[in-house]
């Protein structure tokens, strides 16, 4: 069988391919459908999986051997993978996460319903049964709810060459092995050593763990929240992080691939609810789901906008006696509520990634004033240069660019001071900044404009 490395990456599935394998499929071309699969990438393999009819797909899968199934199955999209788990057999099922890490075999079986999930739970070996229940009981969200079990410690009396057998004895269980954890004679954390330090201390293959290992090793407890797994990895610039219970012994690890993983889905639900939806639409929903789930947040735009009609109802005389004001209010109110969303963006974002903590809100907020007064300032003089110009009366410039200014900088200021609120109330800040952001800028700077151009209507009469 050719050497897979050698293959391409393939980025879309090329119509004809897809509709031979299609056409083999429908036809129970078995032999001929498994000698092709085995020339792919399982993640290619998933990619043509999540593009053919749902029962081919699953025709498709059940022709792999259990280890790739393993990887395809989690590779594919959420929804043609929750259509393949409820067809398969639990027994089925029971094989192929048995191929998985323990990680991942926990978020399998934890999106099947609780009969299947206990009928699978009671085929696998004991071991790997006892590990995924373990997962379980965690928060999914937590440290202990995406660690894996597959993790190697060796004790700070053991030597070198102990040391070197259990890492050959536990290495083929361990897909991504950099560093071993050291633990004292009551299993607590002590320190790590990295595989380079123990294949250079071969040399000396009596010397102990203790005399090669560093104490300044970092890890994270099982309740802490995995974005705040993500930021310590990314700080420490650690490939895994090793995961300790209450009496600080290592009961599991995370690795960096899981942490990216985090990241993604992570991201994908921030800009999912920044614009007022939910990261779960992302997936198959119909239109009836998706909309349900957007009315609220449509709604609540709905609402604060009203009050953008009340203002401009109030100062209709105003607006009645120099119309052209109308022609500026859309571009104050875009301008302004476009430097809002970015500065709600940018606050959301580094709150994720601890770049901004509630402990250090001034900075954040004292920076993001300074950028808007820079930002507004120019805006404010260039429309007010137009208006002036347009208007024929260096007044009308001077409404319109002081109104532009004072817009952006109070959107600015809600923009980034609404996320570091919402985070302190303990709601989700990306889902608050959205709508409530873009809606509130309209009322702002409307009322803001009209109100300045009402004082200097008898100059601009």
């Amino acid at each position: 069988m050719p050497d897979k490395k050698q293959h391409r990456a393939v980025i879309e599935i090329d119509k004809q391919l897809l509709s031979d394998i299609s056409d083999l499929v429908l036809s129970k071309s078995d032999t001929l459908l498994r000698n092709i699969l085995a020339d792919i990438y399982p993640a290619d393999i998933a990619l043509i999986v999540n593009n053919l009819d749902d029962s081919e797909g699953l025709d498709l899968v059940q022709l792999l051997d259990d280890e790739t199934a393993a990887e395809v199955l989690l590779e594919l999209a959420e929804h043609k993978r929750d259509y393949i788990l409820e067809q398969l057999s639990s027994g089925e099922i029971s094989h192929i996460v048995s191929e998985m890490d323990s990680d991942d075999a926990t978020d399998i079986i934890g999106d099947l319903d609780r009969d299947k999930a206990v009928d699978v739970l009671d085929k696998m070996e004991a071991e790997d049964s006892t590990e995924v229940k373990e997962l379980l009981n965690y928060d999914e969200n937590s440290a202990g709810g995406i660690m894996q079990k597959e993790f190697v410690t060796v004790k700070a009396a053991d030597s070198v060459s102990r040391a070197v057998e259990i890492v050959r004895e536990k290495a083929p269980d361990n897909e991504h092995l950099y560093h071993v954890w050291v633990t004292d004679e009551m299993g607590r954390l002590a320190g790590i050593v990295s595989l380079k330090k123990i294949i250079v201390a071969l040399d000396t293959p009596a010397m102990v763990m203790a005399d090669i290992m560093s104490e300044e090793v970092i890890s994270v407890d099982v309740d802490t929240d995995q974005e705040e797994v993500a930021a310590v990895m990314r700080k420490y610039d650690l490939v895994s992080v090793p995961v300790i219970d209450e009496n600080e012994r290592v009961v599991g690890k995370i690795s960096f691939d899981d942490i990216a993983e985090i990241m993604e889905e992570e991201f994908s639900e921030d800009v999912a609810r920044f614009v007022g939806s939910d990261a779960e639409e992302l997936a198959s929903k119909s239109p009836m789901q998706v909309a349900w789930l957007r009315l609220p947040w449509v709604l609540i735009t709905l609402g604060i906008q009203f009050f953008a009609g009340v203002v401009i109802n109030y100062y209709d005389e105003t607006l009645a006696k120099v119309l052209l004001l109308t022609s500026f209010m859309p571009i104050i109110s875009a301008i302004s509520g476009n430097t809002g969303l970015q500065a709600s963006a940018m606050t959301v974002r580094a709150l994720a990634t601890g770049g901004i903590t509630l402990n250090r809100w001034v900075e954040p907020v004292r920076r993001s004033l300074m950028i808007s007064l820079i930002i507004g300032s120019i805006c404010g003089v260039i429309i007010g240069a137009i208006g002036a110009f347009w208007y024929g009366k260096l007044i009308f410039g001077l409404v319109v660019g002081i109104s532009m200014c004072i817009s952006i900088n109070i959107s600015a200021l809600v923009g980034t001071t609404t996320p570091l609120l919402s985070k302190k109330m303990g709601f989700d800040p990306a889902i608050t900044v959205g709508p409530f952001e873009t809606a509130f800028q309209d009322v702002v700077g409307i009322t803001v404009f009209l109100t300045l151009a009402t004082f200097s209507l008898k100059w601009l009469l």
